[in-house]
């Protein structure tokens, strides 16, 4: 779990960001959860939009990424998730 400081970290480095996923009428599926991971693993903060067309609520959205994922939640932000998961091999963030 991340503390309040360590998601006030993230939220501040994920700002710039743009989305790199979307999530439209399909939904999540188990294609853009791999892609997604390997996202993550890549760049270890990532911002996923949601498209009006998503049927989900995005909290749905978010707890099925994330946990598909092993990722943890940052943030949703409007139709925007932040999410954020330690790189195993391309470690750049250094948490508080």
């Amino acid at each position: 779990m991340l503390t309040g400081k360590q998601k006030r970290f993230l939220r501040s480095q994920a700002h710039h960001l743009n989305p790199i996923f979307q999530v439209g009428k399909g939904c999540v599926n188990e294609n853009m959860v791999k892609q997604i991971s390997e996202a993550l693993e890549a760049r270890e903060l990532i911002k996923v939009g949601i498209l009006q067309s998503c049927e989900m609520d995005k909290d749905e959205v978010a707890i099925q990424l994330a946990k598909g994922t092993k990722s943890e939640i940052v943030q949703i932000i409007g139709s925007t998730i932040v999410l954020y998961k330690e790189s195993t091999e391309n470690k750049s963030l250094q948490l508080p």
